[in-house]
């Protein structure tokens, strides 16, 4: 007797059973109810707080300085130093940065005046070996202002001018930056302890209120902590956020971290930071916002309030040594809720090259090394920095 061909027959219930799966995982139709899409839940993004304000941020602009003379001004008149990262400075609801330095169009730095000499110096002879140039010993930076629109085009609405270079052409130059700023409808902080210590903005149906500090006497000082609260809470009265601009803290890539008490450069106080920034928000500010150090530091997060100590060097051309720590840069957006507690944020990674201007960086190193900065510094009160830039409140 023949044993049937059993293979085929396999096959045939094998094909009416993927059939059979295929039909009963079909919608029914006919009934008016249109297929529903399957959302895996890890894909899913909570809904950003419509009433939330974003606040991008960086660290020391100075765009090109022709003082004493010219040979570090940018390429076609600094045009294009801004180019790359105006789409996001334009897109926040408001761009912030460290103007390092006045807007003006002339004068003499005081600092940087040669000193008398009781006899004329003689012609030194010719020689057949041309002199090297001789190194900078005095930095003094006015910025043309007609530099000014660039800042303008790329999307600032406010900037702190309370750093130690704001006064490098005397009050001439402070109230020409003040002037040109004026003109262009761009807010600015810290030009005096006075009158001009706060700007004030009106975003999104709220007023959000700046601060500027400084380590010197001229402007608000950030070893002056009693004076801080008495600012802070004032603006805190007339606004609905208040946010801290200072420049302090050492200089170089030796000052990275940032330590638990005042600190000396070159004989300078440049603020105990880690104190100064909660008592400012003990006082009323919602978010502090730091630079000076021309590099890098870390951030953390006290009383639902972001920290950031210092945002480095941003786009500067010609006069600033760019290498390694000091060429990392970024872009950090800050969105703040309506009580101006910190919701997250991003880190945007830049570096500057050659002689300067900031380019984006997708390799992300800046973002790396404000996580590693970050973790070490404030071990408890670090946010969570994702791998892409993403910021995150711990549970801390």
């Amino acid at each position: 007797m023949q044993r049937p061909h059993v293979l085929p027959l396999i096959m045939f219930s094998f094909a009416l059973i993927v059939l059979s799966s295929l039909f009963a995982c079909q919608p029914e139709l006919g009934t008016g109810m249109q297929p529903t899409k399957r959302v895996e839940a890890a894909t899913m993004t909570p809904t950003p707080d419509p009433n939330a304000i974003t606040i991008a941020a960086v660290g020391d602009i100075m765009l090109g300085s022709p003082f004493p003379n010219d040979s570090r001004m940018p390429p076609n008149d600094g045009v294009d130093l801004l180019k790359e990262v105006t789409p996001i400075l334009s897109a926040a609801d408001i761009a912030f940065g460290n103007l390092e330095g006045p807007i003006v169009d002339g004068g003499m730095s005081e600092k940087c005046k040669p000193p008398a000499s009781p006899t004329p110096t003689p012609t030194p002879l010719p020689s057949a070996t041309p002199k090297k140039p001789e190194p900078i010993r005095c930095y003094a930076f006015r910025m043309p202002t007609r530099y000014g629109r660039y800042l303008k085009a790329a999307g600032f609405d406010v900037l702190s001018v309370a750093n130690n270079h704001a006064s490098d052409f005397g009050e001439a130059g402070r109230a020409s930056t003040r002037r040109t700023l004026d003109a262009l409808g761009i807010k600015y902080a810290g030009s005096n302890r006075t009158k001009y210590s706060t700007a004030y903005l009106d975003v999104n149906g709220r007023k959000v209120a700046f601060v500027g500090f400084a380590h010197n006497a001229l402007q608000p000082n950030v070893n002056d902590l009693a004076f801080a609260k008495q600012l802070v809470a004032a603006a805190a009265k007339k606004a609905d956020i208040v946010v801290v601009s200072f420049h302090g803290g050492a200089e170089g890539t030796d000052a990275q971290h940032v330590p638990q008490q005042t600190e000396l450069f070159f004989g300078e106080k440049r603020g105990n930071l880690p104190l100064f920034a909660r008592t400012v928000i003990d006082a009323g500010a919602d978010l502090v916002l730091g630079h000076g150090p021309h590099v890098l530091r870390g951030m953390e997060i006290y009383k639902d309030r972001l920290i950031e100590y210092s945002l480095g060097n941003f786009a500067t051309y010609g006069w600033f040594i760019l290498r390694a720590e000091t060429a990392l840069s970024m872009i950090l957006e800050i969105d703040l809720a309506q009580d101006g507690k910190f919701i997250g944020g991003r880190i945007g990674a830049a570096r500057q090259e050659g002689r300067g201007g900031p380019l984006l960086d997708p390799s992300g190193e800046a973002i790396r090394k404000i996580r590693s900065l970050s973790q070490a510094d404030f071990p408890s009160t670090a946010p969570a920095i994702s791998d892409d830039g993403t910021i995150r409140r711990t549970a801390n």
